[in-house]
Formats: structure tokens, sequence, C-alpha cells
């Protein structure tokens, strides 16, 4: 393998991006977490949603920053590594970066100040307008980095061609691209199922220490219900995006299931070893005729296969076949979780399941993991393109030497263990501390039945008259 400037400045973005992709997909979903939590506390006064959302935003102001931090790499190597990508790109896609820029991140960088310490200083509607703005913010961002990658998925409202520079002659067309809709949905669908495993994951660990957490009670019951609901439609858009890559990227599906000749009645490779070099598969599992069930909607229906295709224009098909798996096995396990969570919910006994807390707290890094194995798919499966169909990845990398980017590709390998190692490890000492208030959960009882209600948090039997919460801060500044 010769590791030349093209190789290295692919690892170089590989790796920066998967540390980046992992907070703004905790902070999408924990913002609108945070969000909930603020207008439950508002509507219901109960002291348990305050207690949780001063918690939280805490883990959310560590996680904000660092993905700020992470993100300003992506800039600096589209114009270091990847100059001719920027200059042939940019009048199309530029736009759609700076729209991020002013209208989301201006957005939640400007409220962020208000949400984290304006707890004391502005009117409790006029807080939560601001944690709504910051969530609002995320989902923002989210839309045009979405679109953006999404216009590199599937290219259209464009004219122009490599030699002379692209150009758009539709926005609408360019940001609303063929693929978009479903692929921005999937995303921020991946967000909260992410934060929903972390809070489950969180409040479990913390439940196994003391059963009678309030807080962390009512987060795990919370979090079930996000995982019991939203993963099931996760695997419904997910297969809406997959028949969008059938259409459009046709090589990329035939590397996700692993098909190698055009052919109907495919079938489902449940696991199997794609071998680029001899076009075929080592060995397989399979289930007759599922492939072109799942894909093409019908048993007998064609689907086309990667020798179609000259071996130039073939993606790799072994990481992409196996962080398909990743990613949809996780996908099975959350839908799991959610539904044995919703099923001990419904018969009061989810703070004593000890083998449920455990597997919460043994899933709660795996939206994380699935995210990026998505990526990997998304990614890896467009190659050999950087703007699938229109510039090529070796095309698109800058004049530039081995030795410039290894250099900088070991200076990033050592920042980031150092910064993100000691934030990472930061914010998970946040997490075992949990949002201790004092606020005492006695275990269900035949008169008080469990359910999904959400009871009010007890005052403390040792100071009448003073609420949990009060006891938050000693000095009364209860503030994130």
């Amino acid at each position: 393998m010769d590791f030349d400037a093209l190789l290295l400045s692919r690892i170089q973005f590989a790796f920066t991006i998967a540390f980046h992709i992992i907070f703004p997909s905790f902070t999408i979903g924990l913002a609108s977490y945070l969000a909930v939590l603020e207008g439950l506390w508002l509507v219901t006064k109960n002291e348990a949603f305050k207690s949780l959302y001063l918690f939280w935003v805490k883990v959310f102001a560590i996680s904000f920053g660092m993905g700020v931090v992470s993100g300003v790499v992506m800039s600096y190597q589209l114009g270091t590594n990847w100059a001719v990508f920027s200059a042939v790109a940019a009048p199309v896609i530029g736009p759609l970066f700076a729209f991020e820029v002013l209208a989301a991140f201006f957005l939640e960088a400007s409220f962020l100040g208000v949400m984290l310490f304006g707890w004391k200083k502005v009117g409790p509607r006029l807080h939560f307008l601001a944690t709504v703005l910051v969530a609002l913010g995320t989902l923002m961002s989210a839309f045009w980095i979405i679109s953006a990658n999404s216009w590199m998925q599937s290219p259209a409202g464009f004219e122009g061609t490599v030699e002379t520079g692209l150009r758009a002659v539709s926005w609408l067309q360019v940001i609303f691209s063929p693929t978009f809709p479903e692929r921005l949905v999937h995303m921020v669908l991946a967000a909260y199922l992410t934060t929903a495993l972390v809070v489950a994951g969180a409040s479990a660990y913390r439940l196994l220490r003391d059963p009678g957490e309030g807080e962390s009670a009512l987060a795990l019951r919370m979090a079930v219900g996000m995982l019991a609901i939203v993963a099931p439609m996760q695997l419904l858009v997910g297969d809406l995006s997959g028949k969008d890559v059938e259409r459009h990227q046709p090589a990329k599906l035939a590397a996700i299931e692993g098909f190698w000749e055009t052919r109907s009645e495919q079938a489902f490779h449940i696991v199997a070893w794609p071998d680029r070099d001899i076009q075929g598969n080592h060995w397989e599992l399979s289930i007759p005729k599922l492939g072109s069930w799942i894909t093409g909607g019908a048993t007998d229906a064609e689907i086309q296969g990667l020798r179609d295709f000259p071996r130039e224009d073939q993606p790799p098909v072994l990481p992409v076949f196996w962080a398909f798996r990743v990613m949809v096995g996780l996908g099975v396990a959350m839908i799991g979780l959610g539904f044995w969570g919703a099923w001990l919910c419904w018969r009061g006994k989810i703070i004593h399941a000890a083998a449920f807390l455990r597997s919460c707290v043994l899933m709660s890094p795996m939206g994380f993991v699935a995210v990026i194995a998505g990526w990997m798919v998304a990614e890896i499966g467009r190659q050999p393109y950087v703007i699938y169909g229109v510039l090529r990845t070796e095309d698109a990398v800058s004049p530039i030497g081995a030795g410039e980017v290894s250099t900088s590709l070991l200076a990033f390998l050592v920042v980031y263990a150092v910064v993100f190692s000691v934030g990472a490890l930061y914010i998970l000492r946040l997490l075992a501390q949990g949002p201790v208030t004092g606020v005492h959960e006695e275990p269900p009882t035949p008169h008080r039945p469990p359910g999904w209600a959400l009871a009010a948090a007890p005052e403390d039997p040792g100071e009448p008259g003073h609420k949990a919460s009060d006891k938050a801060d000693p000095n009364g500044e209860d503030r994130p």
C-alpha cells in the first residue's frame, strides 16, 4: 500500500470527521431533550425536571464546545488537503456552509450564553425560549450540513464541469437534492437515539447504585419512551434511504448488500466476506430472495451487481458491507432495548431490573458506534467520487506532498488524543455523579401504581416545606 498524499489525506479526514461527528450527533438530541425538560418543568412545576435540566446542560456545554473545536478542523482541511475540490465545488456548496454558520451556528451561539448563565438573570419563559432557540439552531445546522453532503451524494441543480468549475442554476434543487429528505430525517433520528442511549445508560448506572434516586428513574423512563418510539421509526426511514441509494448510487447499494451479479431473486447476505479482487464473496450465510424483496420491493426484482461497473468505479466493498451490518444490528438492538424497557415500565419493575439496567449501561455508547458506521457506509460507499459521478477523489486532492500531510496528521493525532481524552473523561465523570439533588423515589407499592406517571418530586421529610431542589446549591444559586 502506497501512503501517498491522497491516501494520507483521506485517512486524516476520516479520522477527524469520525471524532467530530460524535459531538453533533449527541448535542442535536441533547439540546432537544433540554428543551423538553425545561418545558415540562414550566408546565408541571415538577422540580425533578429542573434538576435534570441543570445536570444535563453542563454535559451539553462541554460537548458543544468540543464539537465546535473539532468542526473547525474540517474547514481547515478543505483548504489545505482538498483545494481542488474547494475550487471546483465552492460556488455550489460554499453558500450552504455559509448558511449553516449564519443561520444555525450564530443562533446557537447567541442564545447559548442565556441558556447557560441566565437561569437567575432572566425570566423562566425567556430562558425557555433561549433553550428552544439553541435546540432549533442545532437542527438547522444539521439541515445545512446534510444538505451539502446530500448534494455531494446525488448532485442536482448545477451546470459546468470539473475543468470550468460548477455553478448552481437551481438552488432549490441544490438544497433539496434527491436523497436529502430521507437522509436528514435519518440523521436527526440517529441523534435522538444516541442521546436517549446516553441518558438511559447514565441513569441506569445511577440506579444500580441507588434504586431510589428519583431524577435518574424519571430520566430512564423518558429515554426508554424515546427508544421505544424512535428506534422502529429509524428502521423505516433507513429502508426509504436505502431505496434512494438503489436509484441514485447503485454501486453503493451493491457494495452494501454484497451483490456481484445483476439478477432477480437476489439473496440477502446476513454475513459474508466480499473480495473485490475475485469479484465475489468467499463465503456467505444468506436468505434466498430476501435481498430483492428488501431493496426492490419484490422477490423477483432485478438488482444490479458490482460486476456491471468497471473495477475503478467500484467502492471498497468489505468496509461498506460490514459497517452497514454493524449499523443495522445496533438498530435492531435499540428496538429490542426500547421494547424491553417499555414492558418493564408497564409492569412497574424497571428500577429494580438489574439485567435491563446493565444492558442500558452497555448500550450507552452504541449510538455513537452506529452513527460512525452509518457515516462509513455513506462516505466510503460513495468512492471513488467526492461528488458522485462528477469529481473523482483522486482528482480533488491538493497538489501537496506526503510529508506535509503526514506531519499534520501526526499533529492531529497528538492534539486529539490529549484534548478530547480529557474532555471525554470529564464528561464521563459528570455522568457518573448524576443529578444528585436529594430527590428520593420510594419503590413502587400496590398503593401507588408505577405505570408511566411522572409523580412530583417529594419533599425532604427531614426539612418540612423545603423541596430537594432548594438544596441543589448550598449558596442558593441553582444555575448550570
